[in-house]
């Protein structure tokens, strides 16, 4: 028997103009220990579907449609409709949702430890721990909100695009923690993804959405093979494929160095007499106009604190960086009137300048 049963579901929202209708009667079942995935691109419908089920929408949001939930030892519940004080404590012990971007799914001035807290005592539980969410890598911070998800097993977990924003090492791991969860609970999860190749390893069904509708739904092999749908056979064939082409390159190398970055180092301090923790260690790297550098590597590898010392955002350690002109010495912030000042002025005269400098 389904876990969680969706049927006629169809959300519009007000404007100043007429309704815009997201979702158009949609309907699925999820079985438990089943994994579901929902795809299609973004503006389809797939997260605002989920919201709904959960009563996360917006006020101007008009949902109509029926979300049965059946737990064990409990009557079929309906959830479209249900006053927001019965549906909170659903929210969390029934049925959990892993956002997308863990960032803002945490609250800043909350260690995580507390906010795991949060959640389990508002369900008569305990937990612990110490970090603040600043202090945490995305990969961390992402299974901090996993942790939050699953904290009072669940029934449902509903992740929506829950590694988007994560290398693919730690995508991986996440990935692996979701499916170990579905091994150890039976719980029911709905995959809300655009990445095929997630879908193709998690997924034992796939809902195709576009438009705000559903074009197809098959076991996750029957689709692969054999998509029914154009638009879905669309969506496989947009998938990228690794290989290398024959021809001339397009980069220009005798084009001008637009960004040299020489033996940066960044630290941050380590707080309560601990050693300071090196971010970035003696990184050199250029890029010539037209270029396009991939920086690549795992969660906490230091890829955006080099991004944000280039731009003046984080003071490096040592090290120089030059941008578009002359050398700067170590210990460098962007200053606001220097970045209006290439804004107006075109290449970086005077982007970075020493810490507080005029």
């Amino acid at each position: 028997m389904a876990v969680l049963s969706l049927s006629g579901l169809t959300v519009s929202f007000q404007t100043d103009g007429a309704p815009v209708r997201a979702v158009r009667g949609i309907g699925f079942d999820v079985q438990p220990g089943e994994v579901v995935a929902v795809v299609g691109e973004s503006g389809s419908g797939k997260s605002v579907s989920s919201r709904a089920v959960l009563g996360l929408l917006p006020e101007t949001a008009s949902v109509d449609g029926s979300a049965i939930l059946r737990t064990e030892g409990d009557a079929d519940r309906e959830l479209i409709g249900m006053r927001a004080a019965d549906l909170r404590p659903i929210r969390g012990d029934e049925v959990s949702m892993v956002f997308q971007e863990p960032g803002t799914a945490l609250n800043p001035v909350r260690t995580v430890g507390w906010q795991i807290i949060e959640g389990l005592q508002a369900h008569e539980l305990e937990q612990r721990v110490d970090y603040y969410p600043h202090q945490l890598s995305g990969g961390q911070k992402q299974r901090v909100v996993i942790a939050m998800a699953i904290s009072c097993d669940p029934d449902v977990i509903i992740a929506d695009e829950p590694t988007t924003a994560l290398d693919v090492t730690v995508q991986a791991a996440i990935l692996e923690l979701l499916l170990s969860l579905r091994d150890r609970l039976g719980t029911a999860i709905i995959l809300i993804t655009h990445n095929m190749g997630v879908v193709a390893d998690m997924a034992d069904r796939v809902v195709v959405m576009y438009r705000g509708e559903i074009v197809e739904q098959a076991p996750v092999d029957q689709l692969f093979s054999a998509p029914a749908h154009p638009y879905t056979r669309a969506l496989l064939d947009a998938v990228p494929h690794l290989g290398q082409e024959d021809g001339p390159g397009l980069l220009d190398e005798s084009g001008d160095v637009v960004l040299d970055v020489d033996h940066l180092v960044v630290e941050f301090p380590g707080g309560l007499g601990r050693p300071a923790f090196r971010a970035v260690d003696d990184v050199s790297l250029q890029i010539r106009r037209g270029e396009v550098l991939g920086l690549v590597g795992e969660s906490g590898s230091g890829k955006s604190t080099i991004g944000r010392a280039t731009v003046g955002l984080q003071q490096p350690t040592s090290g120089t960086i030059s941008v578009s002109g002359p050398q700067r010495p170590q210990g460098l912030v962007a200053q606001a009137g220097d970045l209006r000042a290439r804004d107006r002025d075109g290449p970086a005269r005077g982007l970075l300048q020493p810490h507080g400098g005029a």
